[in-house]
C-alpha cells in the first residue's frame, strides 16, 4: 500500500508542477517544452508501478515497469532481432515503396482529368478496407517474410499520401497560374517552382499519417504469418505463452521507434516548409 501512496502523491505533485510550467512565464522556451511531456510520462510509469505493486496486480494482467525494463535489458538481443525484421525492412521499405509511388500517381492523376475521375474513388474505396481483411491475401502473395509486410504497408500508406498531394497540388490560384504562364513556363517549371512548394504542408500531412500507419501495418501484418522473428510475431507468440513482460519491452520498442519516426519527419517539415504560417511564432 506504500508504494500506492506514493504513487499517488509523486502524481499530485508532478500535476501541480506540470500546471506551473505550462502557465509560467516560460511556457514558450524550449526547456518547458520538453520537460513538461517528459515529467507527464514518468509520473504515468511511477503511478503504473505504484498501482501494480500496492494492488499486487498479477504480472500476467499487468506486470510492473520495473519488471518490463528488466525483461528489456536481458532480451535486447531479441528485440534488436525483431527490431531489424519489422521496422527496418517492413515498415520503411514499404513506406519508401508506397510514399513514392502516391507521388508519381499524384502527378499523373494532376495531368489527367480521367485519372482525376477514376482513380480517387477507387483509392477511397481501396483505403477504407480492413487491415485484417488484405493482410492474409498479401502474406500468401508475397510469401512469410518480410515483402508481404512490406506489400501491407505500402498499401496502407499509398492512398493518405497520394489524396493529400493530390489537394496540395491544387491550392495554387488561377492568378499565380496565369503568372507563370506569362513568364512561359512549362507544366514542370509550375510544378516545381509554384505548386509543388505550395503543396508541400499537404504532403508532409500525409507523410506523418503515414508514419504512425507503416508501423501498425507491419505490426499487425505478421500476425497472420512471418518467419520466427518480428515484434508481430513476438507479440502473438508473448500473449500465447504468457510473456506478458516481453509483450510490453516489444511494445515499448515500437513506440519509440515510431515516435522517432514521426519526430523525424515533423522536423524535415519545419525545415522545409518553414515559410508555412503553422510554423511562425507570435
Amino acid at each position: 500500500m506504500s508504494w500506492l501512496v506514493f504513487a499517488l502523491a509523486f502524481w499530485i505533485g508532478a500535476w501541480a508542477l506540470n500546471t506551473y510550467l505550462a502557465n509560467s512565464r516560460w511556457r514558450g522556451s524550449l526547456f518547458v517544452r520538453v520537460l513538461v511531456p517528459m515529467l507527464f510520462g514518468v509520473t504515468l510509469i511511477v503511478l503504473w508501478e505504484g498501482i501494480v505493486r500496492g494492488l499486487g496486480v498479477s504480472p500476467v494482467i499487468l506486470p510492473a515497469p520495473s519488471t518490463v525494463a528488466q525483461t528489456f535489458a536481458a532480451s535486447t538481443d531479441i528485440l534488436w532481432e525483431d527490431f531489424r525484421q519489422t521496422v527496418l525492412k517492413g515498415a520503411l521499405s514499404g513506406f519508401a515503396i508506397g510514399v513514392l509511388a502516391a507521388f508519381v500517381t499524384a502527378i499523373l492523376i494532376d495531368r489527367s482529368a480521367f485519372l482525376t475521375q477514376g482513380l480517387l474513388p477507387i483509392g477511397n474505396f481501396v483505403a477504407a478496407l480492413p487491415i485484417v481483411g488484405i493482410a492474409p491475401i498479401l502474406v500468401s502473395w508475397f510469401g512469410f517474410d518480410w515483402q508481404s509486410k512490406a506489400a501491407v504497408v505500402v498499401v496502407m500508406v499509398f492512398f493518405p499520401v497520394l489524396v493529400n498531394t493530390v489537394q496540395g497540388l491544387r491550392e495554387t490560384d488561377a492568378m499565380q497560374r496565369d503568372l507563370m504562364r506569362t513568364y512561359a513556363a512549362t507544366y514542370f517549371d509550375t510544378l516545381l517552382k509554384l505548386r509543388l512548394p505550395a503543396a508541400l504542408p499537404f504532403v508532409f500531412n500525409g507523410l506523418k499519417i503515414a508514419t504512425t500507419l507503416a508501423l501498425i501495418g507491419a505490426i499487425v501484418a505478421e500476425y497472420f504469418g512471418s518467419p520466427t522473428r518480428g515484434m508481430g510475431f513476438r507479440i502473438s507468440t508473448g500473449v500465447g505463452s504468457l510473456s506478458i513482460d516481453l509483450v510490453w519491452a516489444e511494445i515499448a520498442v515500437a513506440a519509440m521507434a515510431g515516435t522517432a519516426f514521426y519526430g523525424l519527419v515533423a522536423w524535415a517539415e519545419k525545415r522545409v516548409t518553414f515559410w508555412h504560417p503553422s510554423h511562425r511564432r507570435s
